[in-house]
């Protein structure tokens, strides 16, 4: 969303890539990782992960696991595990439709980020998160910090394989996301919790959406732009993050695919420019930026002398997407569904 990170884009939305990670059943006796039926996981014995630059070991199969992130808590919650989680924080949306019971067996620690000594209090042996900067400076805790304790922490590779988050915004992509990052951290986590099934299920039907959701679909030279939150100083996504995504998937062209930055800020002249025959604009709940909601954001394009004029505009191809559909998470999914479906009911789908 402006995905997740508060003080940062004010939350914007992360991102990770698959095989940016490697995760290896320990045997004791060598000769490479085992099969994914192979007894020694079945057992729940111990897992080494090489995530995001850190080895984590992970001694047994969670049973005590906080989801630090929205993008986070919803991949759990979908593999099944709400019974064995005993915390969820930085919320920027409602929980995903069908994931309303599982999430509410689980304490929300807060709706943005908990303090480290609430984490605690819930006797972790596992935490995720979606954003680097929520185990980093700011955030809940550093992973050293969890470490210390003896928690083990994963960070979803979205948000650190083939991206630099070394400056002040949300990053810059060195390597376009794709979505077989959000699937391989759905193998991850699936294997460190010893449901490997689950997340294969999971990952098929992930798959199967995008091929229905593309089929016989070709944006041609349709052109598109992803508006996240601020009217004043906008975010915008760049060329290669989730929105990103739904872009090469759907085969459009954004408008700003000539930045690497995640979200960057971008002047209304500019953007009337580039002239986008879409808008995607994200529809979020929170009230931390100027013209959060779609209604507002709307209501804005519609007014501004610079922006009434632009052909998405007058057309009124505006696509509503959640914050967390602008994520790098299972939900860039639902991302790709709901702007395929627009461009077709606007005459675009070629």
């Amino acid at each position: 969303m402006l995905p997740a990170r508060f003080p940062r884009r004010v939350l914007r939305a992360a991102p990770l890539l698959a095989g940016a990670l490697s995760l290896t059943a320990l045997t004791g006796c060598g000769g490479g990782p085992k099969s994914p039926e192979s007894a020694g996981e079945k057992a729940g014995r111990a897992v080494t992960v090489d995530n995001c630059g850190t080895k984590v070991r992970i001694a047994h199969a969670p049973q005590r696991a906080v989801a630090l992130d929205q993008g986070s808590t919803e991949i759990m919650l979908s593999l099944g595990l709400a019974d064995r989680m005993v915390g969820t924080g930085t919320w920027t949306d409602p929980v995903l439709k069908g994931l309303e019971k599982a999430n509410a067996k689980v304490p929300r620690l807060a709706d943005r980020y908990p303090s480290f000594e609430k984490v605690l209090s819930t006797e972790p042996d596992f935490a995720a998160a979606s954003f680097t900067y929520t185990l980093g400076k700011g955030g809940v805790a550093s992973r050293d910090k969890f470490a210390e304790l003896g928690v083990p922490t994963y960070l979803s590779p979205t948000d650190c394989a083939g991206k630099d988050n070394s400056g002040d915004g949300d990053g810059a992509r060195t390597t376009p996301l794709t979505l077989g990052t959000v699937y391989g951290e759905i193998r991850d986590l699936a294997r460190i919790f010893d449901v490997r099934e689950r997340g294969e299920k999971l990952v098929q039907q992930l798959k199967s959406r995008v091929s229905r959701a593309t089929s016989g679909f070709g944006g041609g030279d349709t052109s598109v732009l992803y508006w996240f939150a601020n009217s004043d100083s906008p975010y915008m996504a760049g060329c290669c993050g989730a929105p990103g995504v739904i872009t090469k998937e759907l085969g459009l062209r954004n408008v700003f695919d000539d930045t690497r930055q995640e979200w960057p800020q971008i002047g209304w002249e500019t953007v009337a420019e580039r002239d986008p025959d879409v808008l995607v604009i994200g529809d979020l709940t929170r009230r931390s930026q100027s013209a959060e909601s779609a209604a507002q954001k709307i209501a804005f394009l519609e007014s501004d002398p610079v922006t009434k004029h632009m052909t998405a505009v007058r057309e009124k191809r505006y696509v509503l997407l959640s914050g967390q559909d602008l994520n790098p998470t299972i939900r860039t999914v639902d991302g790709v569904e709901k702007v395929a479906a627009a461009l077709r009911d606007f005459g675009l789908a070629k």
